[in-house]
């Protein structure tokens, strides 16, 4: 079994940039943000069953999923989320086992926003925070997707609670400078990964 590290951070605090990296030194990222993308596509079996749940309006002209009209829709209705997350939740965990036990790297990497509040983390044997002050958080998103402070502020209260991942963080990296401040704290890091992941397959 492959040794499966967890990495988790909120909106700007720089996850990206470290999956990216880690993804440069060979190491298989699975990004549980693409696969819930790929698991709606057209002639999928969870998109199926949305469309059978909710009615013909979730679908665009072509086929595909009207992804805003359902997102608006889920937003106003509690129960309509739950019964969304009820179809994609399983669908997703499965694509991403599937995937992350056939990587052929040392070890494989689960990126997640929400690994800890969807219990992805049960999938990992470790996980890394990647960690930044709120106001820099702000500063970032900000400037990369021209949200306004007011979304940015409502997606970080809508995500857990900064003290209560560094709590459930096995390594936390606290990104508050330039890339290669992060990167000088993830190469021991990645070196740490692939000590674990032989002594993984030894006990194996």
């Amino acid at each position: 079994m492959t040794f499966i590290l967890g990495l988790t951070g909120g909106i700007g605090s720089g996850k990206s940039a470290a999956s990216t990296w880690f993804e440069a030194q060979g190491i298989t990222v699975v990004d549980a943000d693409l696969v819930a993308r790929e698991i709606v596509e057209k002639g999928q079996p969870a998109l199926q069953q949305i469309h059978a749940a909710f009615g013909d309006w979730v679908l665009l002209d072509n086929g595909e999923l009207n992804r805003r009209a359902l997102r608006d829709h889920i937003f106003k209705d509690p129960n309509a989320r739950k019964l969304l997350e009820s179809i994609t939740h399983p669908a997703i965990r499965q694509s991403i086992i599937q995937q992350l036990h056939t990587a052929t790297s040392p070890y494989a990497i689960l990126v997640s926003p929400l690994l800890f509040e969807t219990n992805q983390h049960e999938l990992t044997d470790y996980t890394l925070l990647i960690d930044a002050t709120e106001d820099l958080q702000i500063q970032r998103a900000s400037q990369r997707d021209g949200q306004s402070i007011e979304q940015i502020q409502k997606i970080i209260q809508a995500q857990m609670p900064r003290q209560q991942k560094q709590s459930l963080a096995d390594d936390i990296v606290l990104n508050d400078g330039h890339l290669d401040h992060l990167y000088s704290h993830l190469k021991p890091l990645h070196h740490a990964y692939l000590e674990r992941s032989k002594q993984k397959k030894a006990a194996d």
